[in-house]
């Protein structure tokens, strides 16, 4: 049996553009760049020039995040990127409704949606699967999902063609790891620090022990998110890994300095990927 039979199998979508991308990156022996935008922040017009613009300016997959009123592993920058979404009338519908407009312009780059169990099941999970597949999402990543409750996810995402990508962290035991990866596709989401996002940056040396790990029990591949926020940690993320997430950084330079300024840093940063040295 193989490593993705053990752990990371399940029933992902063969076709889906996740893997595609990924699989293209790898014959490229380069890394994948993932910059985040957070749904209505600070309104629906710029949310769709950041997911249009990313695209142009080297992002390979696109995370857009759910404003959620209680997003407990979110740090203060996208808590903050959430409740300006929320303000400016950010609901599951709208999110679905960027991600069309978007897929009218572009078929080729991913959209993973990024948020919280609780708006989902408000919505219908069996209904917001159905509506996210035809929107042209290709994964979820629902946070706040425990291991023991994907079966609520997992059946109707996997009937719509959706990848379920799931987070580990450095305090995810060996033994668990198969566990919480059963039935995930697309990637893993590395989290590669303790505690809430935007807060700090893992090293070289806490990647190079800690990646091989996650791949001893999963051929998905591995994005390291939760503290990059420059080119050059980007880099370093791309040598050991298969993916660098970017979510605070980018949302701090929208605050401060508008779209035009985040766009020039996912062009640094896709730069910074596209600079790396794959580790051995």
């Amino acid at each position: 049996m193989t490593r993705a039979g053990l752990a990371g199998g399940g029933a992902p979508n063969k076709d889906s553009r996740i893997k595609q991308t990924f699989t293209a990156l790898k014959a490229q022996s380069r890394a994948a760049l993932i910059p985040f935008v957070e749904a209505y922040d600070p309104d629906r017009a710029t949310s769709l020039a950041l997911l249009r613009g990313m695209a142009e300016r080297g992002a390979d997959i696109i995370e857009i995040g759910m404003p959620f009123t209680d997003p407990m592993a979110d740090g203060p920058t996208i808590q903050a990127a959430g409740l300006r979404g929320l303000r400016a009338g950010a609901t599951l519908a709208g999110l679905l409704g960027l991600v069309r407009e978007f897929r009218a312009t572009n078929s080729h780059t991913p959209i993973v949606v990024m948020g919280y169990l609780n708006p989902i099941v408000s919505y219908g999970v069996q209904r917001f699967c159905a509506d996210a597949a035809q929107a042209g999402v290709d994964g979820l990543i629902v946070v706040d999902l425990p291991t023991e409750e994907a079966d609520l996810l997992l059946p109707d995402a996997a009937a719509n063609g959706l990848d379920v990508i799931r987070l580990v962290a450095p305090t995810t035991s060996d033994e668990r790891l198969p566990k919480v990866l059963s039935g995930s596709s697309g990637f893993v989401y590395y989290v590669s620090i303790t505690g809430i996002t935007g807060t700090r940056t893992a090293t070289a040396a806490d990647l190079a022990r800690d990646i091989p790990r996650i791949r001893a029990v999963t051929d998905l591949p591995v994005a390291v998110g939760f503290g990059v926020r420059t080119p050059e940690q980007a880099r370093i993320v791309a040598e050991h890994a298969d993916g660098a997430i970017i979510a605070s950084a980018l949302i701090d330079k929208l605050v401060k300095e508008g779209v035009p300024a985040v766009l020039d840093d996912v062009a640094a940063l896709s730069e910074g990927v596209r600079g790396a040295s794959k580790a051995a």
